[in-house]
């Protein structure tokens, strides 16, 4: 009989299981939160390197000479090469309703989204799926901000990220700000 006894003591009991489940529990919580996380900055990624790729296309424009096309005579010059910015974008998607908690492919076809002028001039397009509405605007002849703007969660808060970009009279260069401007990164 004493071996059935000592077979009786083994294992745990319903304190130690309790404790084990209730540590269980707080990990997957932590961890489920982390890659809520994750998820989410990987997305606001997405917006991040957009408008910098926008503001850099837009400054890249803004370097090449522009000038009319004309048959220059023997021995005289042509008009003056003069630089300037790109006209302001329609947002891609045309409103927020269909970047609101989902992606929206942009249409590849000419004259459509990222398919018209004003996105050619700055060369930039997108052939993925895209959780936010971009949008280029020169709002003045020396002014520029490149924008996306989205509601990864569908709770009608808008996130925001934009990078300006301001004409130097004295040089005729384009300066962007430093880094990108974020509102509500995460909603």
């Amino acid at each position: 009989m004493r071996a059935y006894s000592k077979l009786n003591k083994r294992g745990f009991t319903l304190v130690e299981l309790m404790i084990v489940v209730a540590i269980i529990g707080v990990l997957a919580a932590l961890a489920i939160y982390g890659v809520r996380r994750y998820l989410a900055s990987a997305k606001t990624s997405e917006a991040k390197n957009s408008v910098g790729a926008i503001s850099r296309g837009a400054a890249g424009a803004y370097e090449r000479e522009t000038s009319a096309s004309q048959i220059v005579a023997e021995g005289s010059s042509g008009s003056t090469s003069s630089h300037a910015l790109c006209p302001t974008t329609a947002p891609v998607p045309a409103t927020m309703g269909p970047v609101t908690g989902k992606k929206y492919q942009a249409l590849s076809t000419a004259g459509n989204d990222y398919q018209t002028e004003p996105w050619n001039c700055i060369k930039f397009g997108m052939s993925q799926p895209q959780y936010y509405m971009y949008q280029y605007v020169s709002a003045t002849t020396t002014t520029m901000v490149a924008m996306a703007s989205g509601d990864l969660d569908g709770d009608a808060t808008t996130s925001q990220f934009s990078r300006a970009g301001e004409i130097t009279a004295a040089t005729q260069t384009l300066r962007l700000a430093t880094q990108v401007e974020i509102t509500n990164e995460f909603e």
